[in-house]
Formats: C-alpha cells, sequence, structure tokens
C-alpha cells in the first residue's frame, strides 16, 4: 500500500542526533517536514542537509518541525555534520534519524520490505528511492510527499512554498493557483456556493468561468 496523501503518518521510535524520539509525541502541535536520504557522505544530500539549516527559521516560523533521516547509524551523521559545516557554511541545527536496520525506510514505503535487514554494505544506489519530501499537519496526516532522484537537489523554497498554501488552505476555504505564492490572488474552493462566497466575500469576486472565482488571499 503506497502512503498517500490524507493518511495517518506511521508512528515510530528511533535514534537521532539529538537523542531518541517517538515521531508524533516529537511532533506534537506543530507541523512536521520529513526528509530522507539514502546514504551518509553523498554530494548531492550534503547540498541539501546544509541548505535546510539555513532555512530553518523561515520553517519556524511557520510552526513546522525539521526532522532528517539518512539510512546509516547515528555516530555516522555525527561525523558527516561536520563535513556539512565546512562545505555548506552551517551543520544541521534539527535532528537526524538514524535507520541502520532500515526500519523506517521501510515503514514509509521507501525501501521494499525484501531490502535487507542492515545499512551495512548498501550503497546510495541500492537505497536511492530514499529520496522523500513528507509534509505532516498537526493532526499528523500526510499533506504532501515529494520524491526525487539521485542526481537532483531538493528545492526548500518550494516545500516553504507549498506549506504556505497547505496552512492557508487548512484555514479558509480556498485553494491556490499555479505558481501561487504568498500575498498572491487565490481561488474560492468548489465546496463554497456562490450564496455561501457571497457571505464571505462581500465585495465580490473575479469569475473568468463561473468555475474559477478568485479573490485576494484572506488574511
Amino acid at each position: 500500500m503506497t502512503l498517500r496523501i490524507g493518511d495517518t503518518a506511521p508512528d515510530f521510535e528511533a535514534d537521532t542526533t539529538e537523542g531518541r524520539i517517538r515521531f508524533h509525541d516529537w511532533i506534537g502541535s506543530s507541523w512536521a517536514v520529513l526528509f530522507s536520504h539514502p546514504k551518509d557522505f553523498t554530494p548531492v544530500c550534503t547540498t541539501e542537509l546544509g541548505a535546510m539549516a539555513k532555512l530553518k527559521p523561515e520553517f519556524d516560523k511557520r510552526n513546522v518541525k525539521i526532522l532528517g533521516l539518512s539510512v546509516d547509524p547515528v555516530d555516522s551523521h555525527s561525523k558527516w555534520a561536520n563535513d556539512i559545516k565546512e562545505t555548506q557554511g552551517t551543520a544541521p541545527n534539527y535532528p537526524l534519524i538514524g535507520d541502520p536496520e532500515l526500519k523506517v525506510a521501510k515503514l514509509y514505503e521507501m525501501l521494499p520490505a525484501e531490502a535487507g535487514g542492515s545499512s551495512q554494505g548498501r550503497t546510495a544506489a541500492d537505497n536511492q528511492t530514499v529520496r522523500n519530501v513528507i509534509v505532516i499537519g498537526a493532526d499528523k496526516k500526510v499533506k504532501l510527499v515529494l520524491v526525487y532522484p539521485l542526481t537532483t537537489g531538493r528545492n526548500f523554497d518550494e516545500v516553504l512554498r507549498v506549506i504556505d498554501s497547505l496552512q492557508l488552505t487548512a484555514k479558509h476555504r480556498v485553494a491556490t493557483p499555479a505558481n501561487w505564492k504568498q500575498g498572491d490572488d487565490v481561488i474560492i474552493a468548489g465546496s463554497v456556493t456562490d450564496d455561501e462566497a457571497k457571505k464571505i466575500y462581500p465585495n465580490g469576486w473575479k469569475a473568468p468561468k463561473p468555475y474559477l472565482r478568485i479573490v485576494p488571499q484572506p488574511r
């Protein structure tokens, strides 16, 4: 069964660079981003971990916790952090899960059950499917799943943009159009009737088509 938007994010216990956690308890009343890596000391992931560290204040503003995962032990992550700081200017300032038994990677269906029970001897190519970004709401439901190949670094500005949309649309009965960013116009959700919309938006809306009702972003 594939992990889908709207599913409850699987709970787990794991060791991290900041101690042992139970995932749902760790999220608490926040949102969370879980982003995974196929192996320590890999080039693209080194840049990603540093980029995420630099963006952490932006995630903090949105009440979003960051949790990394790499299919290697925690003590290896700590050594990798030195390289990340040296090459990217910032070491990870968020926990990074150690998954040497591949339990979390399998739980989140990033590796098949028959992949074995140890990260030892496995290459980044063996683990190339462990390249996901998963956004989880305070309700512990999966809100977004992005999967990247080994050769393409992730765009965390896009992850922030999507989180802005997710949080806005969770609060208001709207949707966001293509390439939307904070402050742009939005679309009245299809579930809102025109009569309801008149009460919510007494100043009206633009409607190039009856099903496309455009209003300023609600505050």
